[in-house]
């Protein structure tokens, strides 16, 4: 294979938007259980208002439970401010990487995070900082990244706008997010390439929301297109709260680890564990 494939495990974002609080001891020993498949990162904490996101009210307690093993497999918890990101930091024996979320739409800024697009850039600039100076990676989740529901402006000109003022900055890891699922396949292909083109040094990966009729079109476009990052969440659960009320899900782990594996890549992965962890998710997210 001419590349390795970075798969983003992403519990959170399936544990988020839940329509029951999970208890804690579910969330650990799942996390633990998910630690152990074999994925390039795992997507699981969360160092946000608990009033915005009350089912991630608990990180502090998750985090100290997490059992990375040799380390093969990166921690990624979600932020929103400087307070989060400093929160997270107090688990730097723990912690990997930080992720941003920064959308493109004004509208849903506003509503994710309460504060204007240039507002948010000078969060993600101290952010960044403050991951340098702690020798953190961050990854920047470009929302609504193939459009957005509200009437906002948009083009692909402003993604890559954006994108390069982030590798200017010097961020290294960015994901398009397809945050309600908007997007067709096409479209992923097209602002896949786009990015890549534009920003060859940068790590760029997708976050797609799917559905089961289209999540394959969309994970082969973007393979196309060169993206070899990729998130996805076990039984495809997820979706964003913040975004509108009907949630659109991940991409579904499982297929997704098929249909890689079919052409070569993810060998290295514990599929006996992965199918536990099929298991448990379908017991938990009941």
């Amino acid at each position: 294979m001419n590349q390795e494939i970075h798969l983003v495990e992403c519990p959170r974002d399936a544990m988020q938007g839940w329509h029951r609080l999970i208890p804690v001891e579910e969330k650990i020993e799942y996390i633990n259980l998910l630690m152990q498949v074999g994925f390039h990162t795992l997507d699981c904490l969360s160092f946000v208002s608990p009033r915005a996101i009350p089912q991630m009210a608990d990180s502090h307690e998750v985090v100290r439970a997490i059992r990375k093993g040799d380390g093969s497999t990166r921690v990624l918890a979600i932020v929103a401010n400087v307070r989060g990101a400093e929160d997270a930091m107090q688990y730097d024996d723990v912690i990997d990487v930080l992720g941003y979320p920064f959308s493109i739409s004004p509208t849903f800024q506003l509503r994710n995070a309460n504060s204007t697009l240039e507002e948010s850039w000078l969060r993600l600039l101290e952010i960044h900082n403050l991951c340098l100076r702690r020798g953190k990676e961050l990854c920047v989740y470009i929302s609504m990244a193939f459009g957005n529901p509200y009437g906002d402006d948009y083009d692909t000109g402003q993604v890559l706008e954006w994108v390069g003022r982030m590798q200017a900055a010097g961020i290294r890891i960015v994901s398009l997010a397809d945050t309600v699922g908007l997007a067709t396949a096409a479209e992923v292909g097209q602002l896949s390439a786009a990015v890549l083109s534009a920003v060859p040094g940068l790590e760029t990966g997708v976050h797609l929301h799917s559905t089961p009729q289209n999540w394959q079109a969309k994970l082969e476009a973007a393979m196309e297109a060169g993206i070899r990052r990729f998130d996805g969440a076990m039984k495809g659960f997820g979706g964003c709260p913040m975004a509108k009320d009907e949630l659109v899900g991940n991409m579904n782990t499982e297929m997704m680890v098929e249909a890689l594996q079919a052409k070569g890549y993810l060998r290295h992965l514990n599929t006996d564990i992965l199918l536990q962890a099929t298991a448990r998710a379908g017991e938990i997210f009941r």
